[in-house]
Formats: structure tokens, sequence, C-alpha cells
């Protein structure tokens, strides 16, 4: 039985915010500048990009919606180099969450890394929405 639009944006709202709490929770615990608060920040930053992409556009298909964040993300990170998100960073808590701040070509890595089993998950389930 096919999910309703509704239903559907609701998970994926939920998806996103579980997403951001769990990169938070992260970093409350794991020391400053780890693997763990950097690495898993960058991927569930990415995997909640997706979801959002996929509750703004609900009937956008998974690979279509995964090829959105990514987009998003590596040009969210390419305009670190600019040093605009550093300075809008400096004076906003929801900068430096959407933006970033300093440019880190590893995380051009993570952003894959955080897209690409939740496109391959809804696609063989069969999700098309």
């Amino acid at each position: 039985m096919p999910i309703s639009h509704g239903r559907f944006r609701l998970a994926m709202l939920g998806a996103a915010l579980g997403c951001l709490a769990t990169a938070l929770a992260i970093r409350a615990v794991a020391p400053l500048g780890s693997w763990a608060e950097q690495s898993s920040g960058t991927a569930l930053y990415a995997s909640m990009t997706w979801a959002g992409v996929r509750f703004l556009g609900p009937r956008l298909g998974p690979l279509t919606a995964g090829g959105i964040a990514l987009a998003w993300c590596w040009g969210a990170e390419l305009f670190q180099l600019t040093g605009i998100p550093a300075a809008l960073s400096a004076d906003s808590l929801a900068a430096r969450l959407v933006l970033g701040a300093a440019f880190d070509p590893v995380d051009l890595i993570w952003y894959p890394i955080g897209i690409v089993p939740l496109v391959i998950a809804h696609h063989r389930r069969g999700v098309t929405r």
C-alpha cells in the first residue's frame, strides 16, 4: 500500500531531526576534534540534507534527491573556500550548522557516505516518492 505524501513528508522530517539529534549527541560526548565527532557529523549532515530534500520534494525519487543533496553538500563545502561562511558562522550558530566554517577536503568523501546508503535502501524498498 502506497504511503501518502503527508505521511512520507512527516517521516522525512522525523529522519532529518533524528540525524540532527544524533549528530549533536555525538558531538556532546566525543572528544573535540576526534574522528568520531568530525566524520560522523559530516555524514549525518549529508543524511539530514537528503531527508530534507525528500521532505521538500516528496515526489522526487531517491536518486534525484541524492544528487541534489550531494550537490548542496559539496557546494556548501566549496563555498567555505571563500571565507564567507566563516564570517557568517562567527555570529550565527544557524549559519555554522548550515554552511560550516572551514573547508576540509575529507568532508567531500564523507558526504556520499551519508547519502548513498539511504538512496540504496529506499531504492531496494521500492520507495519511489
